[in-house]
């Protein structure tokens, strides 16, 4: 079974509005949400083969935060990621090599939460999908697994949505 982690970035800034988007840093409330998430994802033994990030500022701080606890997984960090829709995030995903059994994929959105929804189509976990399918705050983590032996034929309905881990998820008080 192949693993698919997508990662929402963590709450950003929005202190200078004339700021473009692509050069938003995370906000303080952010950066203890990409803390939580770091510990959560050491916690669980969670560590993928390979990491896809968004070239942009907030979706880098997010990865910057957590990279303690993915220390060593190589990172690629891509412009190609931002603003992606659902269709270009899934056409990255097929041209993963074969030999990674696992990926997680930093990025925004709402090209992150339509590709959770379309790869795995309802199913999976009930509570996941209720949460999967109510909001997708940021710092949100969804976990899917597909028995695509090769990620080419990775697709709408191909995966089981295993879990998702939201910021208040992990501390009640955040209420994203």
């Amino acid at each position: 079974m192949k693993r698919i982690y997508l990662l929402r970035h963590a709450k950003s800034s929005w202190d200078d509005v004339t700021m473009d988007d692509f050069q938003r840093p995370l906000n303080g409330r952010g950066r203890k949400a990409a803390r939580r998430m770091g510990k959560y994802l050491s916690e669980q033994g969670i560590r993928p083969n390979m990491i896809l990030c968004s070239a942009a500022t907030r979706t880098r701080a997010t990865y910057d935060i957590l990279e303690s606890s993915l220390e060593g997984v190589p990172v690629s960090f891509e412009d190609g990621l931002y603003e992606a829709s659902r269709g270009d995030l899934l056409h990255r995903l097929q041209r993963l090599d074969g030999h990674l059994q696992s990926v997680l994929l930093i990025g925004h959105n709402p090209g992150l939460e339509k590709l959770a929804l379309a790869l795995s189509n309802g199913h999976g976990d009930a509570v996941a999908m209720k949460k999967l399918e109510q909001k997708y705050p940021t710092g949100t983590l969804s976990i899917l697994e597909t028995p695509a032996p090769h990620w080419p034929e990775l697709d709408a309905g191909t995966c089981r949505l295993i879990d998702v881990i939201r910021p208040k998820d992990l501390d009640p008080e955040d209420d994203d």
